[in-house]
């Protein structure tokens, strides 16, 4: 059995974290499989967005401890795990020029979080938990937690979920904007594939200059920021998409987005 899935439907890559039996836990075999899922939709014509979702009750339980147990008893410590693997998961999902949809089916740990955090949208069943777990086993927030989550929450609450690693249910994850949308677990998969397909009807280059704008303007200034806004308009503004668009609304016509 694949450890990742990978299928392509509507302009929507959808990848299936698929090892239900461990909680999709991540071993090495695992997080070379998802980097290569994840770098084929980003570079696929076809794709214009992704959906990252887990098989089973869970979504991502984070490292595989078992793994993990038997590097540290190897003398091999992390293994160099979090810059070979981790790392670049990160950035694919980051860097995409297309929105990348977490559908978040469970919980939501250590490593497993961060990727719900790197992606653009979130939306979460409600039986769905986020649990900072790193300090719980002597370790430091990876995968882009410190990073990603404080952009989210803000840095108070960042500092608090990430030291204490209380368990964070959906309802107040919702509360605190890491997700968008909460609906009832046997909805999850049409509400998430819903969005995703109206994302992947959309004006694809728009979304890649808006993920380009955000990354820049969170640690850019003011002066700088619009500088990059600037040049990110006239890039969309000489898109299909942008004229096509502009036509639909002067001709109160609904536009239709070629992703061009």
């Amino acid at each position: 059995m694949n450890d990742v899935l990978y299928s392509v439907d509507d302009a929507v890559a959808t990848v299936v974290l698929n090892r239900p039996e461990a909680m999709n836990s991540l071993t090495v075999r695992m997080k070379v499989d998802l980097l290569e899922a994840l770098t084929r939709a980003s570079q696929a014509h076809d794709v214009r967005a992704v959906l990252l979702t887990g098989s089973g009750r869970a979504f991502c339980a984070g490292q595989d401890l078992n793994e993990h147990a038997a590097a540290l008893e190897a003398g091999r410590g992390l293994d160099d795990t979090v810059r070979t693997h981790y790392n670049p998961i990160i950035r694919t999902i980051t860097e995409m020029g297309k929105p990348v949809v977490a559908a978040v089916n469970g919980v939501a740990a250590g490593a497993g979080a961060s990727l719900a955090f790197a992606c653009d949208l979130r939306i979460a069943a409600d039986r769905a938990k986020f649990a900072m777990a790193f300090t719980g086993i002597g370790l430091a927030p990876d995968s882009g937690a410190s990073w990603t989550l404080q952009r989210l929450v803000g840095p108070a609450r960042a500092a608090e979920l990430l030291l204490l690693g209380e368990p964070l249910g959906a309802a107040r994850a919702l509360e605190l904007g890491i997700v968008s949308a909460v609906v009832p677990a046997d909805e999850l998969d049409v509400a998430a594939r819903a969005l995703a397909v109206r994302l992947a009807q959309g004006p694809t280059s728009a979304y890649a200059a808006t993920k380009r704008a955000l990354e820049a303007a969170a640690s850019s200034s003011l002066a700088d920021a619009l500088a990059l806004e600037a040049d990110l308009q006239d890039a969309c503004a000489k898109t299909a998409d942008h004229l096509n668009a502009t036509r639909a609304f002067l001709g109160k016509q609904r536009p239709v987005f070629e992703g061009r």
